[in-house]
């Protein structure tokens, strides 16, 4: 166990003194709810009751798809995991740390853009806080869950970049942040479905912010747990100690099974 203490607050002050890590976790992600709490309220007033959930969800997108994969991928790679085999560090240290590392630092980015958007932009609160945070934590664990398992499969930096923008664009141009789900067409609606963002902006607007979700609200923060918890098992299940493991790899087709719970939701309604 104190082992385990000392690797995550290893990790958690890693995410800070590296500089990636501190653009991806907070400069990027504040920078952005900046400006576009600035600009978008001239351009559409509506703009100002989604300021809080969807700068949230969009630092959570920044910090975990865009900041958690390429680490671990650069360890496998240059043979940091082998090391650590050595030494006798689980698998599930190995990808469980840094996800409640950055988990930890989504929930700080989304407590600042709560506090601060009320007074620099007249942005609402939420009327229920516990469960905006609740759905914070949700959202970070389904978000963690996907980049975990993004740098278990990514054979380079390179994949990396490209699987963790897959997800994304996608979640900022049809996921609620930019766009109500309301105004999406049909086909773009049920491709929204598979998104974490989707579910946590329709979290957001149902349970927290006092606003009328699109859909079933605590089927989105169910989703969006499960989710997750696939995902991480998923990344676990296929966790490689290095690319010139000997051992017969398991087909990292399987990793398609994480959107499975999203596949599902999108079926029902």
């Amino acid at each position: 166990m104190t082992a385990f203490v000392h690797h995550f607050a290893f990790e958690f002050r890693t995410g800070i003194r590296n500089k990636n890590l501190l653009l991806m976790n907070y400069l990027f992600p504040l920078s952005l709810y900046l400006m576009m709490s600035l600009i978008m309220p001239g351009v559409n007033p509506l703009f100002r009751d989604t300021i809080i959930p969807s700068m949230t969800c969009f630092g959570m997108l920044a910090a975990t798809l865009l900041g958690l994969p390429d680490p671990l991928v650069t360890a496998r790679e240059t043979g940091i995991f082998r090391s650590y085999k050595i030494n006798g560090v689980p698998a599930l240290n190995i990808l469980l740390i840094p996800a409640l590392s950055t988990i930890l630092h989504v929930v700080v980015v989304a407590l600042v853009i709560m506090v601060t958007a009320p007074v620099l932009f007249s942005a609402p609160l939420p009327v229920n806080v516990p469960l905006f945070l609740l759905i914070v934590l949700a959202t970070a664990v389904a978000l963690s869950g996907l980049s975990v398992l993004i740098g278990v499969l990514a054979p380079n930096t390179r994949l990396t970049v490209l699987y963790s923008q897959a997800l994304f664009l996608p979640s900022m141009i049809i996921g609620g942040i930019m766009l109500p789900y309301s105004m999406l067409p049909d086909a773009a609606g049920r491709i929204a479905l598979l998104l974490p963002a989707t579910h946590a902006m329709n979290a957001f607007n149902g349970l927290a912010m006092g606003g009328v979700a699109a859909f079933q609200p605590w089927g989105s923060l169910l989703t969006l747990v499960i989710g997750g918890l696939v995902a991480f098992l998923l990344a676990l299940y296929l966790f490689r100690w290095d690319s010139r493991n000997v051992e017969q790899r398991r087909h990292p087709a399987l990793g398609v099974l994480a959107l499975l719970p999203y596949a599902i939701w999108m079926l029902v309604i």
